[in-house]
């Protein structure tokens, strides 16, 4: 499945877990043209450009390469068809309220991974050693793997470099724990109490052992619907539980194993139909070649099936309310017609010499 233009404007995400490689997909170029001045940018990297694991992720701390002071930042979030990872608390228009607030954002190849502070070496004896911090230069990926029971992609992070010099190599660095939410207090006009959560409303029905007994040699629904129409027919019990003779008007009609019994019985049903049409030539061959006549069976057959998607077409066509409009149209167009018949039946003219009247004109030329 292609992607389309939503989709790669929306590509931004917090989530730090990789659930599929559709980043990977190509972008056409016309996604990048612009309709009209308020559309978004679209931009996309080339393909073989972009980065298929993700180690810098939401949540992690990374320091920017060729940074000076070292400043730790957080990522905020991240644009797997751009490799921009956007910090948080890092505001490009700060001092100017007039402008929407943007995050900043960098090269992935920028980003050098927190891991920790080790202490460093003291320059003079007075002197104590201080805290550095160390980054990961160098990331490697090991391990990729599918988790079925989380639906992601899962792999380990482990450190190949790090800045400054380090002994410690092929560190696995964690990935990034998720905030726990602040529950607030629920709104006893807004929200539901745990008590009336926990309150048991429902009280299953008692049955007795004749019923019971009733149920298991069971009451068919054939059966009951036979007592419905005509209840002296046969004898139904009627303190049978109705759920049994609703299973059918109750349960999924687009479940996978009945749509899949429909699929199969249409298959078997458009397969007989054909032989029946093969056999029905094949009786009658009128000095034609078995081809030839197996041919005017599939004809035919095409034509039948054709006639049968036009008719379900109209039937699905017609529905109750386009079923309601027509009656209504009939019933219009029949007044319409009375009145313009009334009319004329009772439509009466002035005498005149160049009127000719049948009877009465010949009356008149007697007199």
């Amino acid at each position: 499945m292609s992607l389309t233009r939503i989709q790669v404007q929306r590509a931004t995400t917090v989530s730090p877990w990789t659930r599929d490689f559709r980043h990977l997909l190509p972008v056409p170029k016309h996604f990048q043209n612009r309709q009209t001045w308020f559309d978004p940018i679209t931009k996309a990297v080339r393909v073989k450009d972009r980065i298929k694991y993700w180690n810098v992720v939401p949540g992690d701390q990374i320091c920017i390469r060729g940074d000076a002071r070292k400043t730790i930042h957080e990522v905020l979030s991240i644009n797997k068809f751009t490799n921009r990872v956007y910090l948080k608390g890092a505001n490009l228009h700060e001092g100017k309220p007039y402008k929407t607030p943007v995050n900043r954002s960098v090269h992935y190849s920028r980003c050098m991974l927190y891991i920790g502070e080790q202490v460093g070496k003291a320059t003079s004896v007075s002197e104590q050693p201080k805290a550095i911090s160390v980054f990961a230069r160098r990331i490697g990926v090991r391990d990729p793997h599918w988790d079925p029971i989380l639906y992601r992609w899962n792999w380990k992070r482990l450190v190949l470099a790090t800045d400054p010099y380090t002994l410690k190599t092929k560190i696995e660095l964690e990935w990034p724990q998720p905030e726990e939410r602040d529950h607030k207090e629920p709104n006893p006009l807004l929200d539901t109490t745990p008590e009336t959560v926990r309150e048991i409303t429902y009280k299953p029905p008692v049955f007795t052992l004749s019923k019971l007994i009733s149920l298991q040699s069971g009451a068919t629904e054939k059966a009951y619907l036979r007592t419905l129409f005509n209840p002296s027919a046969v004898p139904f019990d009627t303190s049978a539980p109705m759920e049994v003779h609703l299973t059918k008007e109750l349960s999924n009609p687009h479940s996978r194993a009945k749509k899949q019994a429909r699929w199969q019985a249409a298959v078997k049903r458009k397969s007989t139909l054909f032989k029946k049409f093969i056999a029905q030539e094949l009786r009658n061959i009128n000095g034609r070649t078995i081809r030839d006549a197996r041919a005017e069976a599939a004809f035919k057959y095409r034509q039948k099936l054709e006639e049968e998607r036009k008719s379900e077409k109209k039937r699905r066509w017609l529905t109750k309310d386009r079923l309601a409009k027509t009656e209504r149209k009939s019933k219009r167009k029949a007044r319409k017609a009375e009145k313009q018949k009334e009319k004329l039946s009772q439509l009466v003219l002035r005498d005149a010499p160049n009127q000719f009247i049948p009877g009465k004109s010949a009356r008149r030329q007697e007199a």
